[in-house]
Formats: structure tokens, sequence, C-alpha cells
């Protein structure tokens, strides 16, 4: 019976060695880049976006054109739709999946501290009842990001633009 179990050990510890030679196989190299960083750098700004524009301006950025159901290469852009409740996005791509220009628009997001405080210095018994935040993206030509807003004070009703400093335009 001994001899048993000390076969049955010693067979045991020659699997375990036998498992223990590893194989080393030399992989091809692979680089990594961001399509569309161009695009998610240009929306930078000191004042962070609402929480729904970021992630769909992320999406945009993420969104791969090649492996869409959309991709064929007869066609030189593709305009594509992003939807959320809050808001769209229109997305041109050329046919290598790059981000040439966006045009978005988002209705009752929370507005920058900027804007807010240029709306209570120069109208302080108005409230703001709707807004509408659009962003226009350009390779070449950069952001613009704009607020229309209506103001109510009573019966008194007010629409304004501002851009995204809290400038008035």
């Amino acid at each position: 019976m001994k001899s048993i179990m000390l076969g049955l050990f010693v067979l045991g510890l020659t699997a375990q060695s036998f498992a223990q030679i590893i194989k080393t196989e030399e992989l091809s190299e692979v680089i990594v880049y961001a399509t569309n960083y161009k695009y998610l750098h240009s929306l930078v700004s000191e004042e962070p976006a609402p929480v729904p524009v970021e992630m769909l301006e992320r999406k945009v950025a993420a969104f791969n054109l090649k492996d869409s159901e959309y991709y064929q290469d007869d066609y030189d852009t593709y305009n594509i739709n992003f939807y959320i409740p809050d808001g769209l996005i229109l997305a041109a791509y050329d046919k290598d999946g790059k981000l040439i220009r966006t045009a978005e628009r988002f209705k009752d997001v929370g507005l920058p501290p900027s804007v807010r405080a240029a709306i209570a210095d120069r109208f302080p018994e108005w409230t703001v009842t709707k807004d509408v935040y659009r962003v226009y993206y350009h390779e070449d030509k950069g952001v613009t990001k704009k607020y229309k807003i209506k103001l109510e004070n009573g019966d008194q009703t007010i629409r304004v633009k501002l851009d995204e400093e809290g400038n008035f335009i």
C-alpha cells in the first residue's frame, strides 16, 4: 500500500514538472491610436459639460464606422445620427472613420456657471424656462458652443443667446 501511495505521489510530481514548460511566441507589433481624439480634445473647456452631453460626445468619438452596418466602400462621407432623450448629434465621418464635423443640439441641459452668472447679472429677476445648447465642430474651423435661453418674468418673455463664456451674442 505504501509503494502504491509513493508511486502515485511521484507520478503526481512528474506531471506537474511537465506543466512548467512554457512556449514563447513572438507576436506582431500592434499600434493603437484614437482616430477622433481631436474632436474630444477640442470640446474640453474649463467648465465640464453636463453628463448626457459628455456621454453622447464620447459615443460619437468612439464610433467605429468600418465595423458598422452602414459602411460600404462606395461612399466618401457618412452621416450618422446619435440620439438620446435630451438631444442629438449629427456626425459626418470620412471613408476612413475620421470625424469631419458634427452638429449637436441638446434641450434643457444644466447651464455652466459662467452662463448662469451672466444671466443673473444682466437679468436679475428673470428665470430660465427653456434652454438649448448647440455645438458645431469642424475639423478645420474648430468648435463653437452657443446657448439659446428663454427667460420669463411674470408675463414677459425674452430670448437671449450666449456663448460658452457667458458673453451675450
